[in-house]
């Protein structure tokens, strides 16, 4: 009896310390990304101050997006601490996510823009960049970050006809090379990036060229969102794969309805006529970032 009682004792511990390590491992798991470009970095030379003057275009977007423009080295920007966060992590937040995020932290947090002045070496990707900012939120802000997997509802992107996607939804091997002139009717002219402009006829084009269903999620959270239609992340379950081009046509975003033109598809509906995708309301696991920790900078 008592062996038997010792030898269940044993598997149970067993189990738990099986069970913990796996719990460590998938809390400290790096994502492909960051392994991709090399892991832990730090900027040559860097500088930070607070900044309450005009507002200075920083050397290329911090966007969750691949769009990138080589600085040859030489880093500005000039936002608050949450809009760096979400840059060196490669995150893209819900308002509610964000709000979450921030709602306990020091106002300055929010509010205070902060000038970085920092030098790389040449030919630093864009990647790579976001390990430096990494390094320097940890030193400059003691920052300290983890990452919580949290069941929450979310909205799935499917498609309506199974295996056919849209008439605006191509991939981007039938469309145009990304180091190829762009044609006049080209848009976006850059691949990566999300960009949306002013159309004819009072409607908004929206798109982007090369880029992945996970990021064509998180366009349809932002756009949907932003038009309050949704409130919730949107996640891939199309099975597509690889990369792709595509352009939206819609009312504009955050425009009243009464000066919208008339017949003005809304962001939800040109998702399911020319993408070919509709949202369905189920449940997932979502890695959200927790801050234990964040200070403000001395000059230097």
């Amino acid at each position: 009896m008592i062996r038997q009682f010792r030898t269940a004792v044993l598997g149970i511990f067993a189990a738990c310390l099986l069970c913990a390590s796996q719990t460590a491992l998938a809390q400290t798991t790096v994502p492909a990304w960051q392994q991709a470009a090399g892991g832990a970095m730090s900027f040559d030379v860097a500088s930070v101050r607070p900044d309450d003057g005009p507002f200075r275009t920083p050397s290329f977007a911090l966007s969750a997006d691949e769009w990138f423009i080589d600085p040859a080295g030489r880093f500005h920007a000039d936002f608050s601490v949450r809009a760096y966060i979400t840059f060196a992590y490669k995150i893209w937040l819900t308002p509610e996510e964000e709000k979450t995020l921030i709602e306990t932290l020091p106002d300055w947090v929010k509010s205070q823009r902060f000038a970085i002045d920092a030098t790389a070496p040449p030919h630093t990707t864009k990647d790579q960049y976001r390990l430096m900012m990494q390094s320097l939120l940890a030193d400059r802000f003691g920052l300290k970050l983890h990452f919580e997997g949290k069941d929450k509802p979310v909205l799935a992107m499917v498609l309506i006809k199974p295996g056919q996607p849209g008439p605006r939804l191509i991939p981007h091997s039938q469309g145009q090379p990304c180091d190829a002139k762009p044609a006049p009717e080209t848009f976006p002219l850059q691949c990566y990036s999300n960009a949306a402009r002013p159309y004819k006829d009072g409607l908004w084009i929206s798109g982007s060229r090369a880029t992945t269903m996970d990021l064509i999620g998180n366009f349809i959270s932002s756009v949907a969102g932003t038009a309050d239609e949704i409130s919730r992340r949107v996640i891939d379950q199309t099975g597509l794969t690889g990369l792709w081009d595509f352009t939206l046509l819609a009312a504009q975003p955050g425009l009243p309805p009464d000066q919208q033109p008339p017949n003005a598809p809304t962001a939800l509906q040109a998702v399911q006529d020319q993408l070919g995708i509709r949202l369905k309301s189920t449940r997932a696991t979502v890695s959200l970032p927790v801050i234990d920790h964040i200070e403000r900078p001395s000059e230097n």
